[in-house]
């Protein structure tokens, strides 16, 4: 009878525990089960994060775990949000009864996200996890919690392919286009492009030094950019697009010049300057983030591995 009683306890419990799982679940419009619970597909260059790129967390829409990072999604043009990896034991997948494919859903409650394909070669990962935008909310970065952050200013060409490769990087809170290095206050994007103001155009980087380092932003500036280029890249030509990084303390000086050293023993001949940051200007607003907005690739830049 003893054991009987504590059976009844423990099963009673267990029902109780299970109940308050499920209450946490969000309750879901009818669209929302479609999709989430019973493997629906949203209609394609629908979705609401299909275009957007804020700085964050992908979390499910259903349960509220973490999925993704804002630093692994990359524009696929495949009419959905698409990842390039995820966070850790937040995916589960399964393959198709078919076998053709492979789903992706929740670890924590099983909600179907999407399907996940390898061998396409957009990125390096060389992976797409093709999510529906109804299947997750967005969570961005609140930077009160944030506590130890860096700064980073670098010169590589045009600010715009620079930018596009920047915001992806984990750990990069935001990102500025400007103008930097040259004589003249509060230049203009005309002036600078005229190369009459010895102006470089630049990134300024704000990092979460938590999850990142000056030298790992650093190691990427040199292999989103060809840093042997003189006063060029690629079809740009002239002073502005000089490959240069500017050190806001002597730490970042002497990261950098190590650096450069490392590239040199290597074989490479770098023509990147190594000066004391003076005055950023922002750039106008249309330049900020002008490939997400714009819906365009870099023409200039892309990535080679060189560390």
């Amino acid at each position: 009878m003893k054991y009987l009683l504590i059976s009844l306890i423990v099963t009673i419990v267990g029902i109780n525990t299970n109940a308050q799982t499920v209450m946490k679940h969000r309750k879901l419009t009818s669209e929302e089960e479609r999709v989430i619970i019973n493997k629906g597909t949203e209609m394609p260059f629908t979705g609401k994060y299909l275009n957007f790129d804020g700085n964050g967390t992908y979390v499910c829409k259903r349960c509220g775990s973490h999925l993704y990072h804002s630093a692994n999604k990359f524009e696929s043009h495949c009419g959905w949000p698409s990842f390039d990896d995820e966070i850790a034991n937040a995916i589960k997948r399964i393959p198709d009864s078919d076998g053709t494919r492979t789903e992706i859903v929740c670890a924590n409650c099983g909600a179907h996200l999407g399907h996940v394909f390898k061998g396409e070669e957009y990125t390096e990962k060389n992976i797409r996890h093709c999510v529906n935008s109804i299947s997750i909310d967005f969570v961005p970065i609140d930077m009160n919690t944030i506590v130890n952050t860096g700064r980073a200013i670098f010169a590589g060409g045009c600010f715009w392919g620079m930018e596009h490769f920047f915001r992806k990087a984990n750990g990069v809170i935001s990102t500025n286009v400007g103008y930097i290095g040259g004589e003249k206050d509060n230049p203009t994007y005309k002036e600078v492009c005229n190369d009459n103001t010895n102006h470089a155009e630049a990134i300024e980087v704000v990092f979460d030094n938590s999850l990142t380092s000056f030298e790992e932003i650093a190691k990427l500036f040199f292999e989103i950019h060809d840093p042997t280029q003189v006063n060029r890249q690629g079809p740009d030509i002239g002073s502005q697009y000089r490959s240069a990084i500017f050190y806001l303390n002597d730490e970042q000086r002497v990261i950098a010049e190590k650096l450069i050293k490392t590239l040199e023993k290597n074989g490479f001949d770098i023509a990147t300057e190594v000066t004391k940051a003076t005055e950023f200007w922002k750039a106008e607003n249309y330049h900020q983030d002008y490939y997400s907005k714009n819906g365009k690739e870099p023409y200039c830049h892309s990535y080679t591995r060189r560390f």
